[in-house]
């Protein structure tokens, strides 16, 4: 079976692609996504069975700041490929990654951020989205042109709202190896932004086998579902540093509020997999406890601690 992988120098796409090597003949498109003639002659050109979608500008807290840039890019860039996928006569799944940030505000999040008691939830596929990023708003798009296509153009699609992920190893700018590597090379103090917010995170070995049991068992999820990834482990910014201080043994002063405001930020995100897990059978194996420690002894050994 034929593959082809948009993304392919991100995060994901970089682990993911020897994962896929083994098992399928994988293609790399190599055509600027906003360049819908170049796209759609590359699809038809390599008439893939599945497409894996991973191409998307994803720093959130950026998006706040270049509007345009994020919506021509993930939304554009995305109908240009489900444009031209749709057009195969043979194509078997179109797989995407959306964003557990499509759920945006809900009650509970006003309820964190003015300090008022709450009963922690978790968002899964019958949470009613409002997206409250200009990434997050492109990426729900991306789903509502995905479902137009499914229902009325009988593309075959699969969307995972992914959670933040975690395990970089030459990416400091999301929050984890930005809170491990600020600690390593600062022994005084740290400049972080929002204490209050929780999030859930995913280590990067399960969301590579979460992508590849998605991949694998197409015919079981190509039917236009959109997925939650979990796992069900929230936990706030401002815990989740001092976790991560302990475990360094750094003592230094955390200065919050220091970047840039995020307008409308979103004080509570957290997803579940149980739709995932009772449909391919996929579930997390990693503690956060255990993904820390892995992420902290890849920074330490970058920066020779």
């Amino acid at each position: 079976m034929k593959i082809l992988l948009t993304g392919s120098s991100g995060f994901i796409g970089t682990s993911l692609t020897p994962l896929l090597n083994t098992e399928y003949e994988l293609h790399h498109l190599k055509s600027d996504l906003l360049d819908f003639t170049g796209v759609q002659q590359e699809v038809e050109a390599t008439q893939p069975d599945i497409i894996v979608h991973l191409a998307a500008r994803t720093e959130v807290e950026q998006s706040f700041y270049e509007q345009i840039t994020f919506s021509q890019v993930n939304y554009v860039g995305t109908v240009n490929l489900i444009e031209s996928a749709s057009k195969l006569k043979t194509l078997k799944n179109f797989v995407f990654a959306s964003t557990m940030e499509v759920y945006g505000w809900q009650p509970i999040s006003d309820l964190v951020q003015h300090n008022q008691p709450f009963t922690p939830v978790a968002f899964d596929e019958h949470t009613t989205p409002n997206p409250n990023a200009p990434y997050a708003v492109a990426k729900y798009a991306c789903e509502k042109y995905l479902e137009y296509a499914h229902r009325s153009l009988g593309l075959p699609f699969t969307a995972i709202r992914q959670t933040n992920s975690y395990g970089r190893r030459d990416n400091n700018y999301f929050v984890t190896e930005q809170i491990i590597t600020q600690m390593l090379q600062n022994p005084a103090e740290v400049n972080l932004g929002y204490a209050k917010p929780y999030r859930n995170f995913i280590y990067i070995s399960d969301l590579l086998d979460a992508w590849m049991q998605v991949i694998r068992n197409y015919d079981r999820v190509n039917k236009g579902i959109i997925f939650t990834i979990g796992p069900d482990n929230p936990i706030q910014i401002r815990d989740y540093a001092d976790k991560i201080a302990r475990k360094l043994d750094w003592n230094g002063v955390i200065n919050w509020d220091t970047k840039l405001p995020r307008p409308g930020e979103i004080y509570w995100l957290n997803s579940n997999n149980t739709l995932l897990t009772n449909t391919i059978g996929w579930a997390p194996t990693t503690s956060l406890d255990e993904g820390l420690d892995k992420t902290i002894e890849i920074w330490q050994a970058k920066y020779g601690n």
